[in-house]
């Protein structure tokens, strides 16, 4: 086989590899039951449909306290939001972290992922347009007060490209974010082939792989950089990057944090792009949200303000500080 035949091969894999990896692939009872316990507290699941703009049905699920247990009418509201080759199965590991804290949970499969309708993903092009309908879905129920956004990889990046439109919002965490999809695209070529072509070779595979993207998900990769928006986003943001994470390096991450307009913290963990997050990580979610959703006020008693309080640390991590675990 030719050198360039080689090449055409690596580049079919390479456009499909963004805009059509692997979909997750799962049933309704994988989320668990739809309604369920935590720390003596009973929860329940709705599962409910939104259509997109471009009038693809989105899928989407909201975890919240039963009535009987509801402190308030209106709770604040944490969207969670997946990665590129994931759904809304991502956002159960979350269901621990933020429920106890009164703080409900809304889930998604953006269009093109997961049980939602779309043959592509767009790496929060279009992604972003998903999720401003949820946002102003949640705002039109009248259920939630404060909302924040939880991005992981295309879902960090997504809420990146959403936060500069909508200052409303009150935190981001940004889990392995991208800062320009160009860049990206260069690192997955150089990863693919090797990094043993010529750069002008690497320029042609790139040319055709955002060629392909246009013709079948009708957007620019050119056009896909968070990095740029960043300086006109002032909403508290959380930062972080694996150390190992080769898919998406940890340089895209900072690179966002230094240009990124608002308050902001920035953590470096270990593991890879995939790697679960530990407790501790968990736990500075957590506590970042209690604080920018004001949750202390739902407090049902004297005694959970005080349990909730002492989960804050004394010292919050300054906006520079890299914390290992």
């Amino acid at each position: 086989m030719s050198f360039f035949s080689k090449l055409y091969e690596q580049y079919a894999e390479l456009w499909k590899a963004v805009i059509r990896p692997p979909r997750d692939q799962y049933e309704i009872k994988d989320l668990g039951p739809a309604v369920f316990s935590i720390e003596h507290r009973t929860y329940q699941r709705t599962d409910l449909t939104l259509k997109n703009p471009r009038g693809l049905t989105i899928v989407c699920s909201h975890f919240e306290p039963i009535a009987a247990e509801r402190p308030a009418e209106r709770l604040p509201c944490v969207v969670y939001l997946h990665g590129n080759c994931s759904s809304r199965l991502e956002a159960v590991s979350t269901l621990p972290v933020l429920l106890p804290f009164n703080i409900t949970v809304f889930c998604l499969d953006f269009a093109g992922s997961g049980l939602s309708d779309g043959e592509y993903i767009s790496l929060g092009y279009f992604e972003r347009d998903d999720l401003a309908v949820v946002v102003d879905f949640l705002r039109e129920s009248s259920r939630v007060t404060c909302i924040g956004l939880w991005g992981r990889s295309m879902g960090a990046s997504t809420a990146l490209l959403h936060a500069d439109r909508d200052p409303s919002i009150a935190g981001l965490v940004l889990d392995s974010p991208f800062s320009d999809l160009k860049v990206l695209c260069e690192e997955l070529v150089d990863s693919y082939t090797n990094s043993r072509v010529p750069r002008w070779v690497t320029g042609i595979a790139l040319q055709m792989v955002r060629s392909s993207i246009s013709t079948h998900a009708d957007f620019d990769l050119h056009d896909l950089v968070p990095v740029r928006h960043v300086s006109q986003s002032f909403i508290p943001a959380l930062f972080t990057a694996a150390y190992n994470d080769h898919f998406i390096k940890p340089h895209h991450a900072k690179e966002l944090h230094a240009a990124y307009a608002g308050d902001k913290n920035f953590i470096m963990v270990e593991g890879d792009h995939n790697s679960a997050r530990s407790k501790f990580f968990m736990d500075s979610v957590s506590i970042f949200f209690f604080n920018t959703l004001q949750c202390e006020s739902l407090a049902r008693n004297p005694r959970e303000a005080g349990e909730l309080s002492d989960a804050i640390p004394e010292r919050p991590l300054e906006a520079t500080e890299e914390v290992t675990f």
